[in-house]
Order: C-alpha cells, then sequence, then structure tokens
C-alpha cells in the first residue's frame, strides 16, 4: 500500500515528462491506450482533461480509472524490480563428477563476493556457470542443486522470464541489432525501468569507456564494437541497469579491458559474481576459488594472505605485458624488458 501511494503521489504531481525521465517504459502504457500524443508538458490529469472522452469509452475507463491502473502498472513493474533485488546468497550443493564421484562440497556465496573458478581447458568449468546459470535443481548431468537464500526452486521461479536472476557474460558478446550505442542502453533502460534513466545511460556509457582499451562514441553501432568494447559496453550495462544478483563471466581475461576495474565495479554494486579464469591475477582478486578437475568441483579454496601479499607482483608482471601488447599493437619494437619485483 506504501508503494501504492508513492506511485500516485508522483503521478499526481510531476508532469507526463518528467515521470518519462525516470520511468521511460510508462509510454508504453500510454500508447497501449492510443495516448501516445498527450501534452507531456502536463499532468497525467491535467493531459487527460484535453481529450475527448470518447477517446477513453472505447476502453471503457474515465481520466480517474485510467490514473489508478497507471499506479498499478507502475507499482507492479517497480515491485518486480526491487523483489529480485533481495537475493542474498546462493549455494552450490555438489554432485558427480565425470566419472560418477561425488563432489561433496556445499558452498554458500554472499552478495558482494567474488569466487573465480579455476582448472585446465576442458575440465568442466563453463558446466558449472551453466549449472548455475540454469539454477540447476539436480537435473543436470552434474546432478548439482542451486539454492537462493538458503531454499530449492520451484519450476516457476527458476522458468519466470521477468524474474531473471542470473547475467552471464560470455567469450563472444556478437550483437546483430542495428542499433547504435546511445539507442541500445536506451532500449535497455527502458525495458528495465530505470529510474533517472538519461543519467543511467550516461554512467554506463563513460564507465564502459573506462574499462575499454579503446574508446568508442555513442553513435557507434554496436556491431560495430571490437570484443573487448563490447564486453565492456555489457559489463557496466549489468552493473548499473540489471537487475540480475548474480553474474557468470566466462574468461574475461581476454577481452582487452580493465579486469580488476570490472570486477571490483559488479561488486560495489552488491552483485554475486562466478568468474570462469586462466588469470592468476583475477584468480587471486577473489575472495575463494573453485578448482574444477575431471568435470568435478575437486576442491574450495579460500585466498590466503601469502596470496593476496603476491598480488602486488603479479601486478608488476601484468603490466609489463600490457606495456609489450601496446607496442605490439602500435607498431613499435618492444624495447628490452626490466622488471623489478623487489618493495619500493
Amino acid at each position: 500500500m506504501m508503494q501504492n501511494a508513492r506511485i500516485r503521489a508522483i503521478v499526481t504531481n510531476m508532469t507526463i515528462a518528467e515521470i518519462l525521465v525516470d520511468y521511460p517504459v510508462v509510454q508504453d502504457f500510454f500508447v497501449n491506450y492510443n495516448l501516445q500524443d498527450l501534452q507531456k508538458k502536463f499532468t497525467v490529469a491535467q493531459a487527460l482533461e484535453e481529450i475527448p472522452q470518447e477517446q477513453l469509452d472505447e476502453f471503457g475507463l474515465d481520466g480517474f480509472s485510467l490514473t489508478e491502473e497507471l499506479v498499478k502498472f507502475m507499482a507492479t513493474l517497480v515491485n518486480n524490480r526491487e523483489e529480485k533485488e533481495k537475493i542474498h546468497n546462493i549455494t552450490i550443493i555438489g554432485g558427480r563428477n565425470k566419472q560418477g564421484e561425488a563432489e561433496n562440497v556445499t558452498l554458500t556465496i554472499a552478495a558482494g563476493e567474488v569466487v573465480s573458478i579455476v582448472g585446465p581447458t576442458g575440465s568442466g568449468k563453463s558446466r558449472l556457470l551453466g549449472d548455475i546459470e540454469c539454477l540447476a535443481q539436480c537435473d543436470t548431468p552434474t546432478k548439482r542443486q542451486i539454492l537462493i537464500n538458503d531454499h530449492a526452486l520451484t519450476d516457476e521461479e527458476r522458468f519466470d522470464m521477468g524474474n531473471k536472476m542470473v547475467a552471464q557474460l560470455s567469450q563472444n558478446m556478437n550483437f546483430v541489432m542495428d542499433l547504435n550505442v546511445a539507442e541500445f542502453l536506451a532500449m535497455h533502460a527502458k525495458s528495465r525501468l530505470c529510474e533517472s534513466a538519461e543519467q543511467v545511460i550516461q554512467q554506463c556509457f563513460v564507465c564502459a569507456n573506462e574499462l575499454a582499451g579503446e574508446k568508442f562514441t555513442m553513435d557507434t553501432k554496436v556491431t560495430q564494437l571490437s570484443g573487448g568494447q563490447s564486453r565492456a559496453l555489457m559489463i557496466a550495462d549489468t552493473a548499473y541497469m540489471s537487475s540480475s544478483p548474480i553474474v557468470l563471466i566466462d574468461e574475461i581475461e581476454n577481452a582487452g579491458i580493465d579486469r580488476k576495474q570490472a570486477i571490483s565495479l559488479l561488486t560495489e554494486n552488491e552483485k554475486i559474481v562466478l568468474i570462469s579464469t586462466h588469470d592468476p591475477l583475477l584468480a587471486l582478486s577473489a575472495d575463494k576459488r573453485i578448482v574444477i578437475k575431471n568435470g568435478g568441483i575437486h576442491k574450495i579454496m579460500e585466498t590466503s594472505d601469502e596470496e593476496i601479499e603476491s598480488l602486488s607482483d603479479i601486478e608488476k608482471l601484468d603490466a609489463v605485458m600490457l606495456a609489450v601488447r601496446q607496442q605490439l599493437r602500435h607498431g613499435e619494437r618492444v624495447s628490452s624488458l626490466k622488471l623489478d619485483l623487489s618493495d619500493d
């Protein structure tokens, strides 16, 4: 009831133009009732006074009942979004590896935590990500079970398209829509009922350019973005627009972006992040790591204090490799490498 009162106050006191800035998807509501031409400089009540009653009679409504329908529409969308943000943890209950041996593990991951998934190529890292993405309930080849807030999920909860709990960033981000970056972000902001949509769109754009090795503009077609630029755009989109509380990332080290900043951005927004990686910097930056062997979870390790201390040396190595890549990209000769791992 309090939510409806808040929404009713917005509908009563704000102009349509102001409402659409914070709730752009409301335009779809007006289109549904053939009211897309309402004067946006007015409040909803004022704008409805300017149209013939016959136009509302077509839908069996008057100004008051239409306003109430709008309040319900906005409240439902806002409630759905807020409900999805209440996931506090997920739990992975082990199943069996390729040999049919029991994994005998239970791992709970809280909001804001990062867990890396490591193991040889083909060991089963992507299979674990797949189990989490589909919120497996002992019904995949591994027989693993995924709990949300310590509870098993019903089929209705797992497959509810309006309550997508998991966002996945795969190795290949290929766009097929003929949109530029501004149009793509605006479409996402509208579909996700983002408040202050213009501000969020700009925030995503700036963030994506900070993450990407090569800058792009709002007018750049998404089909023209490089792999790194595409990944940077989707990470920013996931951090600022997506309400999915669980984020799965596969091989971010090959994307040509600032990996540590990307992970930090997601955890700052209280996402649960699982990342499959061969990158020592990412693996050791995580709170825990899952070691995969023979298609199963071999062990779960917490990052030790000694490993955390070693990160500074690994970052120096990473900086040297980045410098070499930049020299090669710009057609320069690779200079002799001098690596100093001593304490400053």
